[in-house]
């Protein structure tokens, strides 16, 4: 395997997700990746997320499903759930030690990651990095379980899925890194998902922000908690192939990229599939007191409910809004229990375009809904900000909608 392009010495942060250290072949990757940091005099901590994916014996999926049809008291499927990365980080610590590097198993709680009570979903508070530099210091590469923390009171606590990124961002961060290594089986974040677009390419750089919006926006490139972690230490990350030389994708800040690369429009396209829309009618009058008022009650129901809204629109005395589907069933009885009258729509998906270089510039909402138009997608709605423009489509036209996007802003180029 050819050493990847050196950094600056120093500490690094490795981390390797489940189909790394899922099979023999990707923890022997592992082990040399972890052997060229060191080659190259730099200072190598790895985090580890749990073995392969569902249906893996020990993967998270796997190990919740243990729970399946019983209540769960969220704390203990916290426990529960954190027990692949213990898994995975004894048996890489393991065989390190065996490729002849020192290393050593440390959970979560003890890499010094705190964080709030929020069982299956917690935010990083602080890291308390001693650990993790004691060992340093002494010559051993810590492997440290990633998804995980302990609160305050020392209870463990997950951080929702693809935790282990922001696991590494959040411990890169404390540790003053020189960069954290996200490995994976891709050669790099892509300008789309390759199993939603043809010709999709390998990115070279991006800024944090449009790697934050990539994966707000449901691409699975990264937690969208990693990538914030990562924006406010200004930690460099690299997206890499475990299994590969390939340079992959440098995600850094606006000052750090070339001037042909600002000139771009756009970046990338995200998609989220399984997205409903709710038309609520808040008022039968023109009274903007009463719209008022069932805007509010409509924004607490979706709240109460658990609903995460998206995209919402007033369009006269109606609020149209999008949400995952998985939490239609609360929003229905929420909106129930206020009486206010509504229309449904499901099968949908969220289409977006991403790219730093669009703020300001004119036309660009013009080619998105002309390449739409030209592709016979229909926008059911539409949002935009400074670095995104999102659409909601019919779930059955999604690819039609990447691809034209993909196309008109040169993406594949």
């Amino acid at each position: 395997m050819t050493t990847a392009p050196a950094l600056p010495n120093g500490i690094v942060v490795q981390k390797f997700g489940g189909t790394s250290v899922g099979t023999p072949e990707g923890r022997a990757a592992l082990c040399q990746r972890v052997r060229e940091a060191i080659d190259e005099e730099r200072r190598p901590v790895v985090v580890v997320s749990a073995m392969g994916r569902a249906g893996a014996p020990y993967a998270t999926d796997t190990l919740l499903a243990l729970l399946d049809g019983h209540d769960v008291v969220p704390r203990e499927a916290d426990m529960l759930a954190s027990c692949g990365e213990v898994i995975s980080a004894v048996v890489i610590s393991h065989g390190l030690r065996e490729a002849g590097v020192p290393a050593m198993a440390l959970t979560g709680g003890e890499a010094g990651v705190v964080t709030d009570d929020s069982f299956g979903d917690a935010t990083v508070l602080t890291v308390d990095p001693a650990a993790l530099l004691s060992a340093l210091a002494a010559g051993i590469v810590p492997v440290v379980t990633g998804f995980q923390g302990v609160t305050p009171a020392g209870e463990v606590t997950t951080l929702g899925r693809g935790g282990s990124d922001t696991s590494a961002c959040a411990i890169g961060a404390a540790l003053h890194a020189d960069a954290v290594e996200i490995y994976t089986d891709v050669d790099g974040v892509m300008t789309a998902d390759p199993r939603a677009c043809e010709g999709v390419r390998v990115l070279d750089v991006l800024q944090y922000e449009e790697l934050f919006q990539m994966a707000k926006h449901g691409a699975k490139v990264m937690h969208a908690p990693a990538a914030e972690t990562a924006m406010a230490a200004s930690v460099p990350v690299w997206v890499r192939n475990t299994y590969s030389a390939a340079r992959g994708t440098l995600i850094t800040d606006a000052e750090r990229l070339a001037a042909e690369r600002r000139r771009r429009v756009a970046t990338a396209v995200s998609h989220a599939d399984g997205i409903a829309r709710i038309i609520v009618t808040m008022s039968s009058g023109e009274d903007p007191g009463a719209r008022m008022r069932g805007l509010t009650r409509v924004f607490r129901a979706m709240a109460d409910a658990g609903a995460s809204l998206d995209m919402f629109t007033p369009i006269g005395s109606s609020l149209a809004f999008s949400f995952g589907e998985a939490r239609l069933a609360d929003a229905i009885s929420a909106l129930d229990r206020i009486g206010l009258p509504y229309e449904i729509q499901t099968d949908l998906a969220k289409v977006t375009l991403v790219g730093a270089g669009m703020h300001g510039v004119p036309g660009v909402m013009a080619r998105t809904a002309e390449s739409l138009s030209a592709a016979g997608v229909d926008i059911l709605q539409i949002a935009d900000s400074h670095y995104t423009i999102s659409v909601l489509v019919r779930q059955e036209v999604r690819r039609a909608a990447i691809k034209a996007l993909h196309d008109e802003f040169g993406l594949g180029e």
